[in-house]
C-alpha cells in the first residue's frame, strides 16, 4: 500500500514526472536504435554471429550494450568508449597537472574535463569501430552471404556510424542526467543488461524442464538465491564506517551562552572504488583474447567461467580496489578541510595524525570490501557449476549485478529527495498562508 502511494505521490510533483517521462522516453530511443542493424549486413544472416557472442568475454560485451553487439547494430559500441575515456581522463588527472589544476577550477574547469572526455570518446571509438569490423568479418562465422556491401564503402560508412551511434549514445546519457532522473550513462547500461534478462531466464526455465534438472522447485531455489546475492550487493553498495568528528565549542550570539560542539561522522564506505576494480580487471583481461593466435597458452585465459581466469580475475580486483581508493579518497584533503571547519577525531591531532588515521581505517576496511567485491564477482563462474546456464549465471553477480544494484540505489535516493523537497515546499506554503491569514 505504501508503494502505491509512493506511486501517487511521485505523479502528483509535476517536475518530476516531467523528468521521468523524459528519462523513459530517451531510454526508449536507445533501446530502438539498438535494434538499428549496420546498413549494408543482411540481418537474417546474423545468427552466427549471435551465437558466437554467447557466451564468454564476448558475452559480456554483448550484454553490456543489450544485445546491440550481437545485432551488429549502429550502437554496438554502446556507450563503452565514453566509459573507457572517462576512465584515462580520470587516471591521467593524477598525473597531469593541467588536468589537476582542472579539477580544482570548479564548475568551468569540470566543463572543460567533460569536453576533453567527448573528444577522447571520438578517438577510442575510431579505434574500436574498425576493430569491430574486422571482428564480424573475419572471426564470428560471418559467411560472404551476410554482406550485402563491401570494400571501402562498407567500412567508411560503418566506422562512420558506429562512431556517430556512440556519440549519440553519449548525447542521451548526458541529457538523461541534466534534465532526467539518475546518472544517464549508468542507466544505459543497466537498461543494457536488463534487456537481456528475459531471454536468459526463459532459456534457464527451459532448461530445468528436462528430465532430471530440477523443474519449477530448482527454479525456486535459484530464485531464493538470487534474492539473497541482491541483498548482499546491497549492504556492499551501502555499507559505511562512521568516523566520530566533534567540532570545537562555539558561542551562539543570539542568546550568549556557549553551546556543545555539533557531533557528526565521517562516512568511509566499505566498497569506495564501487564498480572500478571489476571495469579494470576485465579491461586487463580482455588482453589474453586479442593475444591468444599469437600465444596459444594464453587460451585458458579466454574462458571468463574458466578456473585460472577467475582466480587471476579476483586477484586484481582486490589490488585495482587499493589502488583506486588511494587515489580517489583524499585522506589528506579530508584532514586538511577537517581542521579548517575546526574540527577533530577524538584523540587524534589535527592535521598529518588525523589523516594517517583516516588513511588507517580506510586501509582496513578496504580489505574485506574488496574480498567480498571479489567473491560477488566470480559468483557467476561458481553458479555455473551448480548446472545453472551461463546467461543467467551472469545476473548471480559480477559487474551486471553491481552496476544494476548501484544505480537503482542511486535513482531511488534521486527520487526521495524529490519527494521530500516537495513536502517541504507544502509545508513553507501552508506556513506562509497561514501567518497571511494572522495578519
Amino acid at each position: 500500500m505504501n508503494f502505491i502511494n509512493t506511486l501517487k505521490d511521485i505523479w502528483k510533483i509535476e517536475e518530476l514526472k516531467s523528468k521521468l517521462i523524459l528519462t523513459l522516453c530517451l531510454i526508449a530511443v536507445y533501446r530502438f536504435m539498438a535494434a538499428v542493424p549496420l546498413p549494408g549486413i543482411d540481418p537474417t544472416q546474423l545468427s552466427a554471429l549471435q551465437d558466437s557472442t554467447s557466451e564468454g568475454l564476448l558475452g559480456l560485451l554483448n550484454a553490456f550494450t543489450g544485445g546491440a553487439f550481437a545485432r551488429a547494430s549502429v550502437m554496438a559500441l554502446g556507450i563503452m568508449p565514453y566509459i573507457s575515456a572517462s576512465i584515462v581522463v580520470q587516471l591521467m588527472g593524477i598525473a597531469v597537472p593541467y588536468l589537476q589544476k582542472l579539477q580544482k577550477d570548479g564548475e568551468s574547469g569540470r566543463k572543460k574535463i567533460t569536453q576533453i572526455t567527448r573528444w577522447l570518446t571520438i578517438a577510442i571509438t575510431l579505434f574500436q569501430a574498425p576493430t569491430y569490423i574486422g571482428i564480424i568479418q573475419n572471426q564470428m562465422g560471418l559467411g560472404p552471404e551476410a554482406f550485402l556491401v563491401t570494400g571501402v564503402q562498407f567500412w567508411v560508412s560503418s566506422i562512420i556510424l558506429l562512431s556517430a551511434g556512440t556519440i549519440f549514445a553519449m548525447w542521451l546519457g548526458e541529457r538523461i542526467t541534466d534534465k532526467g532522473v539518475g546518472n544517464g550513462i549508468s542507466l544505459l547500461i543497466t537498461v543494457g543488461i536488463i534487456a537481456n534478462f528475459p531471454a536468459a531466464f526463459v532459456q534457464e526455465l527451459l532448461s530445468k524442464q528436462t528430465a532430471g534438472a530440477g523443474g519449477i522447485m530448482m527454479i525456486l531455489i535459484e530464485l531464493i538465491v538470487w534474492f539473497v546475492v541482491i541483498l548482499l550487493t546491497v549492504l556492499l553498495v551501502t555499507a559505511v564506517r562512521k568516523v566520530a568528528v566533534q567540532y570545537a565549542r562555539r558561542t551562539a550570539v543570539t542568546n550568549i551562552k556557549d553551546v556543545d560542539g555539533a557531533r557528526q561522522y565521517i562516512p568511509l564506505k566499505l566498497n569506495a572504488a564501487g564498480v572500478m576494480p571489476i571495469i579494470f580487471a576485465q579491461a586487463i583481461m580482455f588482453l589474453p583474447v586479442a593475444l591468444g593466435q599469437k600465444f596459444p597458452a594464453l587460451n585458458s585465459l579466454t574462458d571468463n567461467f574458466g578456473l585460472w581466469y577467475n582466480v587471476i580475475f579476483a586477484f586484481l580486483i582486490i589490488v585495482f580496489s587499493y589502488f583506486y581508493t588511494a587515489i580517489t579518497i583524499p585522506t589528506n584533503k579530508m584532514a586538511e578541510d577537517l581542521k579548517r571547519s575546526n574540527g577533530f577525531v577524538p584523540g587524534y591531532k589535527p592535521g598529518e595524525e588525523t589523516a594517517n588515521f583516516l588513511d588507517s581505517v580506510l586501509s582496513k576496511i578496504t580489505l574485506p570490501g574488496s574480498i567480498f567485491l571479489a567473491a560477488l564477482s566470480i559468483l557467476p563462474a561458481i553458479i555455473v557449476k551448480f548446472g545453472v546456464t551461463q546467461n543467467w549465471a551472469m545476473f548471480f553477480g559480477g559487474t551486471s549485478l553491481i552496476i544494476m544494484v548501484g544505480v537503482a540505489i542511486d535513482t531511488i535516493q534521486q527520487i526521495n529527495s524529490y519527494l521530500l523537497n516537495s513536502r517541504y515546499d507544502g509545508l513553507m506554503k501552508t506556513g506562509n498562508s497561514n501567518r497571511k491569514s494572522l495578519k
